[in-house]
């Protein structure tokens, strides 16, 4: 069942978030996205071909799969895009992708599929338009991945953040959002993990935090959606998120040479 993250009846963005039986398949929970504005359609991270199929079903209320204009990936992870093959022979869309993986997502298809279908975004990131919208292929780099972007949707004021922000849940714990900063305190044991392994360094959290600080304050920013787990709405929210991974120690901060040993040969 869809998630109606934002409906003004023109645009509309649609969290699909009980397409992985994390249960029986030991697969983490994953969330996509489509965003529908005027005719046209994209759908962001739609994960492996485990979720193709109850993708295709279940968007089908919303809009047609066939006339997807972009596939939009914050990166190249198995659970970002690996039914890319699928989406390409079923659709006319184009992957929209950091330029560092766009010769590398084309081992997830068929030879000669991806030809003339991928856009590399520049590291500095790009804006793209979506039937009377436009989207922003937001800067997020080692966060976890080396080319990594988050999407900006302006008319909805909502930052889909990919990794940043992911919460380690089960997927009937996700349509509720987290709204105060009690419940975001609650949140963070199933968050903390996963962010002190996935993200690379306390300074690139710290970069991403100074950039997206000023849009939560002037209010652009209403609701930080990540690929995985719950959401978080309101300003007190996102700020009080912000705040915790600024100070975060993760990734590289947490190595040392202890990490790096030869394994002990088995007897």
């Amino acid at each position: 069942m869809a998630i109606s993250l934002y409906d003004d009846g023109s645009h509309r963005c649609l969290m699909f978030a009980d397409l992985v039986d994390d249960d029986d398949d030991h697969a983490v929970q994953a969330n996509q996205f489509l965003l529908v504005s005027g005719r046209e359609g994209a759908l962001i991270d739609p994960a492996g071909n485990m979720t193709y199929n109850a993708l295709i079903m279940a968007m089908a209320s919303y809009f047609p799969a066939r006339e997807l204009k972009y596939i939009l990936a914050s990166h190249a992870d198995p659970d970002i895009v690996a039914s890319l093959n699928k989406w390409l022979i079923s659709t006319q869309c184009t992957l929209v992708v950091s330029k560092l993986w766009s010769r590398f997502v084309p081992h997830f298809c068929t030879a000669g599929n991806a030809a003339g279908r991928i856009l590399g975004v520049p590291d500095e990131g790009a804006w793209f338009k979506l039937g009377e919208s436009r989207v922003a292929a937001v800067p997020a780099h080692f966060l976890h991945a080396e080319g990594n972007f988050h999407f900006y949707d302006p008319r909805s004021r909502i930052l889909f953040s990919g990794d940043m922000g992911a919460s380690m849940v089960a997927h009937e714990l996700v349509a509720e959002p987290v709204s105060t900063v009690a419940e975001f305190t609650r949140l963070i044991p199933s968050m903390e993990g996963f962010h002190r392994r996935y993200m690379v360094a306390n300074k690139v959290c710290r970069l991403w935090a100074d950039m997206v600080r000023p849009m939560v304050e002037r209010g652009e920013i209403l609701m930080m959606v990540p690929q995985h787990g719950r959401y978080m709405v309101g300003k007190t929210v996102l700020l009080a998120f912000l705040d915790w991974i600024s100070a975060l120690s993760c990734g590289i901060d947490r190595f040392d040479s202890g990490h790096y040993r030869m394994p002990a040969e088995q007897a």
